[in-house]
């Protein structure tokens, strides 16, 4: 006998799990889509750089012309975040975003782009995600809570990397066939649509921000709120240092390993690729796994990050590389997730944006100095040395923070509801009163990830 089918009363949609609520929805569709698209852009600029008559330097140039407005701004962006609706200051900087990469694909299809014209098109590109990326992180935080808020972000997690790794396999052979400029063009398109889809988000659940001191003053509430937990300003202190010698490793040492060790580019390819399943594969397990002692194992997941660095000191060969690129990142999964949780549960929700503001300043701000520093560091050392010392001081910070007894004895929070103990949802305690008990509770993972 056939089983019928499912009722209009009873749509698919209605099987969903109670944690992937019409926003986390909405969140993710639209990160896959902006992922797809913008890590197809970043090779695509480069090109393009390089087809106007660039050189290294160039590409380097027009590279930290966007990281610098996204530091520098990324404060402000916390702050408007935590004063206005998120999702309208998502939606802005999506069309701004448009309008920029838009711009910049005319220019390189229909013309000769200047330098001074790709590194301001990159930097208001930069600026839009400086205000973007903290307004994100509030909404993607306080559109889960429950039992399943681990699941949720490793879901999220996931759907990002994937389309991360899919875009950059697409874009580089759009690039091959059609050239950068419509994978620009493609990257515009992805904002717009990124952004409408964003446009629909319900903020009715979030609480009307009551008026506040001006600017300054939310910005110094929200330092107040980073500087009072040991745990998380220490955590980005350290990260401040690791996404810094990471970077130098993979935008700078690696290619040059590739280059004169491994055979070429392809070898450095595979073990890029392998990192990527490395993060799919650990967003996978974080699905499943919910440690008591959150950031206790998200720190202790930061010692693999060094891998990768110890591999191209010594070298390894292709296959000894890219099993160190998949452990590593498999590892910053384990610590993503676990970071991003404990956010959700500690951070009151209106104070959420300005903290993942400081949280991304902390991790990004050193990156430019770095990746500006490993030439004149290789000369001065030797590139094995450099890359020896960097997998060292990474373990070195990183021991360090686990002296910190809110990282060792912060878990995942539980109340009594009959009789069991089962995890809270929500997105913290009040401020001056989450500090960590020596009971259950768990993290999550931003600094740098």
């Amino acid at each position: 006998m056939r089983t019928p089918a499912a009722s209009p009363r009873t749509p698919l949609l209605s099987r969903r799990p109670e944690w992937a609520g019409r926003n986390y929805l909405l969140l993710t569709a639209a990160a896959m889509v902006t992922n797809l698209g913008t890590h197809g852009a970043l090779i695509a600029t480069a090109f393009a750089v390089m087809e106007s008559g660039g050189d290294s330097g160039d590409v380097g140039l027009v590279a930290a012309a966007r990281i610098v407005p996204l530091v520098l701004f990324l404060l402000i962006g916390g702050a408007v975040a935590d004063r206005i609706p998120r999702h309208r200051v998502m939606v802005a900087a999506n069309a701004l975003n448009f309008v920029s990469q838009g711009v910049f694909a005319v220019l390189v299809l229909t013309g000769d782009p200047q330098l001074w014209q790709m590194m301001l098109l990159t930097a208001l590109c930069g600026t839009g995600q400086a205000f973007f990326n903290p307004a994100a992180e509030g909404m993607l935080m306080s559109s889960v809570s429950g039992e399943q808020v681990s699941r949720a972000f490793a879901l999220f997690r996931m759907a990002m990397h994937g389309a991360g790794i899919g875009g950059a396999a697409l874009g580089g052979a759009l690039i091959a066939a059609v050239g950068p400029g419509w994978v620009l063009a493609i990257d515009a398109a992805a904002f717009a649509f990124a952004g409408a889809l964003r446009a629909f988000l319900d903020v009715s659940h979030i609480a009307k921000r009551a008026a506040g001191g001006g600017l300054l003053a939310d910005l110094r509430e929200g330092w107040d709120e980073f500087v009072g937990r040991p745990w998380l300003w220490s955590i980005v202190a350290q990260f401040s240092i690791v996404v810094a010698l990471v970077g130098a490793a993979e935008s700078v040492y690696g290619p040059l390993v590739a280059r004169d060790q491994l055979g070429g580019a392809r070898p450095w390819g595979i073990a890029l690729a392998f990192f990527g399943v490395g993060t799919l594969v650990g967003a996978f397990l974080m699905m499943r796994w919910k440690p008591r002692r959150m950031l206790l194992v998200g720190t202790l997941g930061v010692f693999p990050i060094a891998l990768p660095s110890a591999a191209l000191a010594v070298p390894l060969d292709v296959v000894g590389l890219s099993a160190a690129m998949f452990v590593s990142g498999v590892a910053i999964e384990v610590f993503g997730v676990a970071w991003m949780t404990t956010l959700h549960q500690e951070i009151p929700e209106e104070k959420l944006s300005r903290v993942s503001a400081y949280d991304w300043f902390g991790s990004t701000a050193m990156l430019p100095l770095s990746t500006a520093l490993a030439g004149p560091a290789e000369n001065l050392f030797g590139r094995s040395e450099a890359l020896w010392g960097s997998a060292t001081l990474i373990v070195v910070v990183t021991a360090l923070v686990l002296l910190v007894p809110d990282v060792r004895n912060l878990r995942r929070r539980t109340k009594e509801v009959g009789g069991s103990t089962t995890p809270v949802g929500g997105s913290a305690a009040p401020a001056k009163t989450a500090a960590p008990t020596t009971v259950a509770e768990t993290p999550t993972a931003h600094p740098g990830s």
